[in-house]
């Protein structure tokens, strides 16, 4: 009988594969990592890891894949058994992208916290990428992405088309002096954007010729949120989603809409035919109003 433990710090140093990050991730020690395998080995009667260098044996590489399986299986049936009883205590996850997380969950979040005391709620603050992978394994209840392309084994719901604008008082006049060669800049214009590890980038990088500008630079941030506050010191043009400055007060800097810019899908995902508990549709509706909210 193979044990559950032993299969899921296997998974872990398979993943990692070295004793010690796997003995932090899993919050035990190196020894108990080491013992968790032996273990393992002797049930199983074959040899799984080579340690220098490490790497799976044959048997190794045929039992992670069927541990990865059976227990993202056991995961995803303790979520839905937890949204069948409707339990009042527990934990429920999400995962979302910064910028959404940031402008639109806090309310709702609040709210949530009110209705529900005796559920744990954790926000894995990450992108949209990474959402799905987590709600696909079950790490994660519910994810808030943008940007998502429908597939299997996720269905996405959207929420709000989001349309773009740039927030900087030179974008005029770059697009005036690509036009107008007697028109001389002090400076090489900056985009502010954010980095390339979000899917919405992607979608940036394309529409970004129809803004119709001479050379320029890009200076890429981490979040919306710097976007706007760079772009607001007078660094540059930030190409940021309408909806992230409806809630701010008294910009200084000029706002321009991107009608040639693609919209893109805010929405969330579960897994197809996951059971949602009333917690989460409760805090779909919560979600829900707060976008009408911030669109008034």
């Amino acid at each position: 009988m193979l044990d559950l433990h032993w299969l899921k710090t296997f998974v872990t140093l398979a993943e990692l594969k070295h004793f010690g990050k796997t003995a932090t991730v899993l919050h035990m020690t190196q020894p108990n990592v080491s013992l968790h395998i032996k273990q393992l080995e002797n049930s199983t009667r074959v040899k799984l890891i080579e340690r220098n260098p490490f790497h799976l044996t044959e048997a190794g590489v045929r039992l992670l894949e069927t541990s990865q399986n059976t227990l993202m299986a056991l995961q995803v049936c303790q979520a839905d058994l937890n949204a069948i009883n409707d339990l009042s205590r527990g934990t429920l996850t999400i995962a979302a992208s910064d910028i959404i997380s940031r402008l639109l969950l806090i309310g709702p979040f609040q709210l949530f916290k009110q209705e529900f005391p005796g559920i744990d709620f954790s926000l894995l603050n990450t992108t949209s990428s990474q959402a799905s992978e987590l709600v696909k394994s079950a790490e994660a209840d519910l994810g808030f992405v943008i940007a998502q392309k429908e597939s299997l084994p996720l269905h996405f719901t959207e929420l709000q088309q989001i349309k773009w604008c740039a927030l900087g008082d030179n974008l005029e006049l770059w697009q005036q002096a690509k036009k107008n060669p007697n028109i001389e800049l002090d400076e090489e214009p900056t985009l502010i954007l954010l980095g390339h590890d979000t899917r919405t980038r992607d979608l940036l990088d394309l529409a970004l010729p129809s803004l119709n500008l001479p050379k320029y630079r890009i200076m890429e941030v981490g979040s919306v949120d710097a976007q706007i506050d760079w772009a607001e010191a007078g660094f540059g043009v930030a190409i940021v989603p309408e909806f992230s400055i409806y809630m701010k007060q008294s910009l200084k800097t000029k706002v321009t809409s991107l009608p040639k810019f693609p919209t893109t899908s805010l929405g969330y995902i579960v897994r197809q035919n996951q059971i949602l508990s009333k917690a989460i549709k409760q805090l779909l509706k919560w979600m829900d109003e707060e976008i009408i909210r911030s669109q008034k």
